[in-house]
């Protein structure tokens, strides 16, 4: 019983800064669509089109960053502090060589993918200025999540919190002084935005590592990686990739559905992006939730001590369903009210409140395939988050997204039932994989 009050405790010390965290990481990534949707809708849509790659690039990262949390979880829980600093040297090498690579094709490659993405012509310039920037500067961004994920893994999960915190307040005045032109800078829209949210990822990916070598790895001692630790490079791998690879399977997804999207029209490619930047707070303490409980059922895992693992898993999804689907209604409630503040434009306002009753349905599964996936990535069940992914999500919500949307005509209403269907069935059988504890003993720590 006393083991379990403490567990519950270190959830919350653990879920408080990665839900603060977390919240303000979102605010960082909606704040220029706020603010864009007083400068033009038209910007909110191309901009919403951009951040579907930006996202997909960030997953090439999430190879490494994902195998950094899980790995570093476990030896923390087994006492092998050397093997976390290897661990984390090589991911910060990993990831900075990737970040380099996809920064220089995001920049260059601008105008061909957004062609690619089917955006519209009249959006495109908004597009390509966004992309060239905020892609071309994405190694900040790249090189800071394996910090991050190091940080979390060994309870240090304040640091990256207050680091978003001091991020949040930049982008903010940037946004507010580079889109509007105020306190003598010029008005530059869409490129504004862009220049403010790179600005305050490189403040973030500096503060990351001055925290790293105070607080956690005082240096990268040169035995630790002569000769080099392939076998940490092999198992970074083996976790990300499968890992990384469902993320990637996701927005890939949600690529082609926005590319589906744009074949509606402007209003229902804007009304998704208004959507999905609000639905992304209801969701918020769930990926909070899981990401704490993930790294507690490392160090669990980590130490063979699987039953209490199991009891964390479950603790972590009952109160991430209570939490979410409250707020999910209570969004739902206020649908109108809130498209109204985004924008006067009454058909996506229509649209848009429709869409967040749906969405009621849809987080319900939604939040049971965040916690699943962070839980059994933890515990080392790597492959079969991937393999459920990939069937359900092409299966089911890009092939009925299409059926309904556009063949049937149902529009983005149709959409979001199919999306509804993929979330929820996809949760069912995470359930039960979760209660047949198959995940047991697949550690990485022998």
């Amino acid at each position: 019983m006393m083991q379990k009050v403490n567990l519950r405790k270190d959830l919350r010390l653990l879920a408080g800064p990665i839900f603060v965290e977390t919240l303000l990481m979102m605010t960082l990534g909606a704040m220029d669509t706020i603010m864009l949707s007083q400068f033009d809708d038209n910007a909110v849509a191309a901009v919403g089109v951009v951040n579907q790659l930006i996202t997909f690039a960030l997953l090439v990262f999430a190879i490494i960053n994902v195998g950094t949390s899980v790995l570093c979880s476990q030896y923390i829980g087994a006492r092998q502090q050397e093997k976390v600093v290897q661990v984390t040297g090589v991911a910060l090498l990993l990831n900075t060589i990737l970040g380099i690579l996809v920064s220089i094709i995001l920049h260059l490659g601008a105008p061909g993918l957004l062609h690619f993405m089917g955006l519209r012509p009249e959006l495109m310039q908004y597009g390509v200025n966004y992309m060239e920037i905020v892609g071309g500067l994405l190694f900040f961004q790249a090189i800071s999540q394996p910090i991050s994920a190091s940080l979390r893994a060994a309870d240090k999960a304040i640091y990256p919190m207050m680091v978003i915190v001091v991020v949040n307040i930049l982008n903010i005045f940037g946004n507010y002084s580079l889109i509007f032109g105020k306190f003598g800078m010029p008005a530059l829209g869409v490129e504004g935005a862009a220049i403010s949210t790179c600005f305050s990822r490189c403040i973030s990916m500096i503060l990351l590592f001055i925290i790293l070598f105070r607080k956690h790895i005082p240096s990268f001692p040169m035995h630790l990686f002569r000769p080099f630790p392939w076998i940490q490079l092999r198992n970074l791998l083996k976790i990300g990739l499968p890992s990384a690879g469902e993320n990637m399977s996701y927005d890939l997804q949600q690529i082609v559905i926005t590319y589906c999207m744009n074949m509606l029209g402007n209003n229902e490619l804007a009304t998704r992006t208004y959507v999905v930047n609000i639905v992304m707070f209801v969701y918020l303490f769930c990926i909070a939730v899981a990401q704490g409980g993930a790294i507690i059922i490392g160090h669990l895992v980590g130490d063979h001590k699987y039953k209490a693992a199991y009891h964390m898993g479950r603790y972590v999804m009952k109160w991430a369903l209570i939490v979410t689907l409250t707020l999910s209604f209570i969004w739902a409630l206020n649908g109108r009210l809130i498209f109204s503040w985004l924008t006067d434009n009454q058909e996506i306002i229509r649209m848009g409140a429709m869409v967040m009753w749906l969405d009621v349905l849809l987080e319900t599964g939604r939040v049971i395939n965040i916690y699943a996936c962070n839980a059994l990535r933890s515990a080392g069940d790597i492959y079969f988050p991937f393999y459920l992914g990939v069937i359900v999500q092409w299966g089911v919500g890009v092939l009925l997204g299409y059926v309904f949307g556009i063949s049937l005509e149902w529009g983005i209403a149709g959409m979001w039932i199919a999306f509804m269907l993929d979330e929820n069935i996809r949760g069912f059988i995470f359930v039960k994989r979760w209660n047949s504890m198959k995940w047991a003993k697949k550690g990485f720590v022998k």
